[in-house]
């Protein structure tokens, strides 16, 4: 395994990518609500990003185990989709579960984050996934240290989601993310305390826990997203984020 080490330079250049990637996430959040096309906010998207002068990372990327390139610049994954959703026609209706997983490359680097939205009201359940699931994110990132472990990661945010009544998506992970977007290491959302690749300054990970009310297993659909195998609603949260000297900063805040 081979896990390319970020510099300081290269590290500040990547926050400069994710302030744009945070800008633009917002603003697609911001549009959210029914009667909303998937469309507009993937025209939104891609527009947004190359006026503050980067370019979307995901239009045109072919990601490990997809049988085509994505053919949009944003990820729009609804209800039991996990990720990886294509915008399409489909408008938003009261009660969806709405994914925006965004990749930004600016400089040469890459930067990666999502968040999950409710479209006006939705149940306290699902409330409480989309809590649960941004506070794992919270919790995962807080394990970030030299000479920690992958496992570390994994274990805060397996053990939170599960203590709370939800479960961790197997198969789908975070990685590692710079010059290419995704990168070594694998970073899973469950683990072993003290196991995995030790952590090192100038490591940068996109820390992205993945969620649903009831399943951990998901199934590859024909427009390569992945959707829970019991349909249940899914949540998932992510940042970029760098192992520093003294433990970790979020790039995409």
């Amino acid at each position: 395994m081979s896990i390319e080490l970020k510099s300081k330079e290269e590290i500040e250049v990547m926050r400069e990518g994710g302030a744009i990637l945070r800008k633009v996430l917002e603003e697609l959040k911001s549009l959210i609500k029914e009667g909303m096309r998937l469309n507009s906010l993937d025209d939104c998207a891609r527009e947004r990003i190359k006026e503050l002068g980067a370019v979307p990372a995901f239009l045109g990327y072919k990601p490990y185990g997809a049988e085509k390139a994505f053919s949009k610049s944003v990820c729009l994954s609804l209800n039991q989709v996990v990720v990886h959703g294509v915008p399409s026609e489909r408008v938003l209706q009261k009660g969806d579960v709405l994914k925006i997983d965004l990749g930004v490359l600016y400089k040469g680097f890459h930067t990666d984050a999502a968040i999950t939205v409710g479209v006006g009201r939705v149940s306290s359940r699902i409330d409480s996934l989309l809590q649960v699931t941004e506070t794992a994110l919270q919790k995962g990132i807080a394990e970030i240290a030299p000479n920690k472990r992958l496992g570390d990661i994994g274990f805060a945010i397996q053990s939170y989601v599960e203590n709370m009544g939800f479960k961790v998506i197997r198969g789908l992970t975070g990685h590692g993310i710079g010059h290419h977007l995704h990168e070594e290491p694998t970073v899973e959302n469950h683990g072993k305390e003290g196991k995995g690749v030790i952590l090192k300054e100038g490591m940068v990970l996109a820390i992205e826990p993945m969620t649903s009310e009831s399943t951990t297993t998901v199934i590859q659909d024909k427009d390569d997203s992945y959707i829970t195998s019991d349909k249940s609603i899914s949540a998932h949260f992510e940042d970029t984020v760098a192992v520093t000297s003294r433990g970790y900063t979020i790039l995409t805040r």
